[in-house]
């Protein structure tokens, strides 16, 4: 990780956005983000007071509709100006509508896709242009990325877009000194999976099929993120790294 003022301890902190951190993986990337030092911006439409309590110290939260991506623009520039630079950012903010394709509205599948995709593009660049030493740059996408899904078909679209995104973006900027990937979750234990989990059915149908034998949690995913903006990871560029207990390889 790079090196960041922090103003009230006179130390160094690698900065880092994070979108969508009230909850589940984004809440566990922060708290990850955090405990290795860095400094934090957390944008998203709540106040994400229950994860700046968890970092145990204080973060910088910027509101905004991340549906929108002139306003999550906005919201970088706000808050690299307030955290002095940016070295990281990780664009976890996303929806997902379980409907059959013949019946989803066109405004939900809009809505997701302009969450899941458009808004993770303009988060990436927005950061980009303030990573004028260079930085990581880390999209959350999906084993959805590589498969169609039941019932999401919009989900599943705009999680294959970020997966082609982070190797359109690593493209074009590792010769500015900055690393894009991504991170492809499998199964996962968290508020966005319940109404999975409560069908009998297709929980076991699923957990059948998964070569670990269960469902990962939120932290399997941010120490995937943690190290892929780690030191360790300087020539992985981009690269989408499935954290799915084997899910992909089944």
């Amino acid at each position: 990780m790079a090196d960041v003022n922090d103003a009230e301890s006179g130390s160094t902190r690698p900065a880092a956005i994070v979108t969508g951190a009230s909850r589940g993986i984004g809440r566990a990337i922060a708290v990850r983000l955090a405990a290795d030092g860095a400094n934090l911006a957390l944008l998203q439409r709540g106040d994400a007071a229950e994860t700046v309590e968890a970092l145990g110290r204080p973060a910088v939260v910027e509101q905004c509709d991340l549906e929108r991506g002139e306003d999550a623009e906005a919201a970088v520039d706000r808050a690299a100006d307030r955290l002095g630079r940016v070295d990281i950012c990780i664009c976890n903010a996303g929806a997902i509508v379980r409907e059959a394709a013949l019946d989803v509205s066109l405004a939900d599948f809009r809505r997701v896709v302009e969450l899941n995709l458009v808004s993770t593009f303009a988060v990436a660049r927005a950061a980009a242009r303030h990573m004028t030493h260079g930085g990581s740059i880390v999209l959350i996408g999906s084993v959805l990325s590589f498969q169609g899904g039941l019932r999401v078909p919009a989900y599943a679209a705009s999680k294959a877009g970020v997966a082609n995104l982070a190797h359109a973006l690593a493209n074009e900027w590792a010769p500015l000194g900055i690393r894009v990937n991504a991170v492809a979750p499998g199964y996962i234990e968290n508020a966005q999976t319940e109404a999975v989990r409560a069908d009998p059915v297709r929980s076991r149908q699923i957990t059948d099929r998964i070569p670990a034998g269960h469902w990962g949690r939120d932290e399997d995913v941010a120490d995937a993120v943690a190290w892929l903006v780690s030191p360790g990871a300087h020539y992985v560029h981009g690269h989408v790294l499935a954290v799915d207990g084997g899910w992909l390889g089944r």
